[in-house]
């Protein structure tokens, strides 16, 4: 059993690192004057709660497992913080930079409670839910006056079916009878 729930888990996190990175890809390319750190920890915290989201529906017969992933895919924009902070304290050799974080930590709070919100826990969001919610998504990564409305940016950007396809595979894949038996 904690093996397979430690490759769902992974799985699932992998998904959430390359659709992050992807999702902020196409935003900084499509987006002028968009805030590089602005974008990642919005994406990144939209992406690892409605994956969230899709891996509690598939795993609803696997309750055991499912309330301990479900906590490391929330907190995955925390863990993918330390790492990165992690990895400049030893660069820059530099232990400061931990105390720095906290100021992020703050900001990664607000942004995941606010997707955690309009996320509902229990329901997979689907193409008409996620539209509505990366609408805001956009507009939240989007500096003031831009010419174009958030939904006409998105609908370029064809953001909407990346991370729906990725919420599908992370569903299948916790839906496979083998996935936690």
């Amino acid at each position: 059993m904690l093996d397979r729930a430690t490759r769902f888990t992974a799985f699932a996190t992998l998904g959430v690192v390359s659709t992050t990175q992807e999702l902020a890809r196409r935003a900084l390319g499509g987006i002028e004057g968009a805030d590089p750190e602005l974008v990642a920890e919005e994406t990144l915290c939209l992406t690892a709660t409605a994956t969230a989201r899709a891996a509690e529906v598939g795993l609803r017969e696997h309750p055991e497992a499912a309330q301990a992933i479900l906590s490391v895919l929330l907190d995955f924009p925390f863990t993918y913080h330390d790492y990165l902070v992690g990895g400049a304290m030893i660069v820059q050799q530099d232990p400061t930079l931990q105390q720095a974080s906290r100021d992020i930590y703050e900001r990664l709070e607000r942004k995941r409670t606010f997707y955690t919100a309009h996320l509902p826990p229990g329901q997979f969001p689907g193409e008409r839910a996620l539209t509505d919610k990366m609408e805001l998504w956009m507009g939240r990564i989007s500096p003031p006056q831009l010419p174009e409305s958030p939904q006409k940016r998105l609908a370029k950007l064809d953001c909407v079916l990346l991370l729906l396809t990725h919420l599908k595979l992370v569903l299948a894949f916790a839906r496979q009878k083998h996935a936690l038996k």
